[in-house]
């Protein structure tokens, strides 16, 4: 997913071509909305790769060149341009002439897909961040530190001295990732994540030795502690923080496509 601060530097360095995946019939690599955008500076986002991405960035650049203001491509994704999807998709190609108008809308949809709070900004929060960015998430990286998040200074964030005030103002089936400096903060952190009951996914890091003695707090504030991971994601013996993240956004994806998978199912 494109990042509207991403769009706007693209934007800055001059004209911008959206390319949308405007309909798909048959097999695809990527599904019918998806975008990119391609500036005379580089390009933002994928439709998926391959010969058709080849084909829509030269038609993409050649609009440029041109000052034209749209395009439009039909193709067939078989042999005669080297991919074997078998399907066929429309691209539709736009030159934005109102660029803010885009990162505004960009933004609204940003906040359409699930919210992924996530507190505390030491090294592996920010790696986390970082390897959360690329997924359809509204991902935001909490703090109270400002030194922390300077480091993070590219990704969406906040600085409060509340954090738990971020927590309890999150929409329902937002996503919690508690991993700050201070253990009796993570504790408070979860038993609020907890205590609102429509989480899609809580995690604390630590140890099952911090586990435990969560699970003790959970117990005599009158909470369970089932739902929350601790520790977090798949196991790994490395202590890399990119490789931490990576098997805690694996656990995370999973959780949120199992909620969305179960929204969609019909009732009874």
């Amino acid at each position: 997913m494109t990042e509207p601060a991403a769009l706007r530097a693209l934007a800055h360095q001059g004209p911008v071509v959206r390319l949308h995946l405007a309909h798909v019939a048959g097999s695809s690599p990527r599904a019918a909305g998806a975008c990119m955008y391609v500036g005379a500076a580089g390009q933002l986002g994928t439709i998926g790769g391959g010969q058709l991405e080849y084909m829509a960035l030269d038609q993409a650049r050649a609009l440029l060149a041109s000052g034209g203001l749209a395009a439009r491509m039909d193709v067939p994704l078989g042999p005669e341009i080297g991919q074997c999807c078998g399907g066929r998709v429309q691209v539709e190609l736009t030159r934005l002439t109102d660029p803010e108008a885009e990162l505004v809308a960009l933004e609204t949809i940003r906040q359409t897909h699930p919210h992924v709070l996530i507190f505390g900004a030491g090294h592996i929060g920010r790696a986390l961040a970082r390897a959360v960015q690329p997924l359809p998430c509204a991902a935001r990286l909490i703090d109270s530190r400002a030194a922390e998040l300077a480091l993070a200074a590219d990704l969406p964030q906040t600085l409060t001295a509340l954090p738990e005030s971020e927590l309890r103002a999150a929409p329902a089936g937002s996503a919690f990732i508690i991993l700050t400096h201070d253990h009796a903060l993570d504790f408070l952190l979860g038993a609020e994540a907890l205590a609102r009951h429509d989480a899609a996914y809580c995690g604390m890091i630590g140890s099952a030795t911090k586990a435990a003695r969560f699970a003790r707090f959970c117990r005599e504030q009158g909470l369970n502690p089932g739902p929350l991971h601790c520790p977090m994601g798949r196991k790994t013996a490395s202590k890399e923080p990119g490789v931490i993240a990576a098997m805690i956004v694996a656990e995370l994806w999973a959780a949120l496509e199992s909620r969305q998978s179960r929204a969609h199912m019909p009732a009874r």
